[in-house]
């Protein structure tokens, strides 16, 4: 299938500012801990494995496959003797760079995969016209809902892919987190590009609300750390810059006014300061949604 026109969270410069920012984050190490300390048990408890022959999982969004990679290794030790199989939504190329991950990691070798190179509209109307929905017992979309055309929709459609008892994990910013307050106060600026709409848990959770779905909430603290932010001459600073506000370059894109009032924000509404260094809030939420 051809590369889509429209450009997704994944692709072009902002990895290398993403791969700047999870050096000065750990956000993969936080989220995977997260993981570790809930998946396995409420997997267990809601039976997703039980008398089963393989766990269908479903992962959307998963850029170049990191977390991906280490989730399904977590989810064959929590069920040795079931087949796990995983299906890949991602429409940005880097969907090569799982593929060329998951060749390389020698546990994957025996889960069967299914890639699918679209946005999630696309697989949605995919799904929709073939009429043969595929269900499964886990579906995870990590920091990703931001960029579907409707959220409410969205969760609605991955949600009636669930198997009895499935669960679907949505991981998003936490509401009033750094990320949070930066792009609600610069909306008209920041919801320009890739980002159209920010969404935060609060959103998720209201859209879980209204038609009286079950879930739960664990926050993941994380911390980003931004003293070079500060700094014009720093390009770790730039990049990190340019990840906060989705843009190629942050000193360019904005007037004198607007990147002042921005890096003031920052630094006083959205950042904590901890032995002389200052820590951007990324706490983020982990969404598990019931079937």
């Amino acid at each position: 299938m051809a590369v889509e026109a429209k450009q997704t969270c994944y692709e072009g410069s902002i990895i290398q500012n993403f791969q700047v920012y999870l050096e000065q984050s750990g956000e993969h190490k936080a989220i995977l801990q997260c993981l570790r300390n809930i998946l396995p048990g409420e997997l267990k408890r809601c039976r997703i494995g039980a008398g089963k022959s393989s766990l269908d999982v479903l992962g959307v969004g998963s850029g170049g496959g990191e977390l991906d990679v280490q989730l399904l290794a977590l989810l064959q030790s929590t069920f040795p003797a079931v087949l796990i199989t995983a299906d890949i939504v991602e429409g940005s190329a880097q969907l090569t760079d799982f593929k060329a991950l998951v060749a390389k990691t020698t546990n994957l070798q025996k889960i069967p995969f299914a890639w699918h190179f679209m946005r999630s509209e696309n697989y949605e109307r995919e799904v929709k016209a073939n009429r043969g929905m595929k269900t499964f017992d886990l579906i995870h979309m990590v920091h990703m809902i931001y960029y579907v055309d409707n959220l409410a929709d969205t969760i609605k459609f991955y949600h009636s892919l669930l198997k009895n008892n499935g669960r679907l994990m949505i991981i998003v910013s936490t509401a009033n987190s750094g990320w949070d307050t930066l792009w609600k106060t610069y909306k008209e600026e920041l919801c320009v590009g890739r980002i159209t709409e920010y969404c935060t848990s609060v959103d998720v959770a209201a859209c879980l609300k209204s038609p009286g779905l079950k879930y739960e909430e664990h926050v993941i603290p994380i911390t980003v750390d931004i003293p070079e932010c500060f700094d014009p001459s720093s390009q770790t600073g730039e990049q990190l810059l340019n990840f906060f506000t989705m843009k190629d370059h942050f000193h360019q894109s904005f007037t004198p006014e607007i990147r002042a009032g921005m890096l003031d924000l920052l630094r006083n509404k959205c950042s904590t300061e901890k032995d002389g260094r200052l820590f951007f809030n990324a706490d983020s939420s982990c969404i598990l949604v019931y079937a």
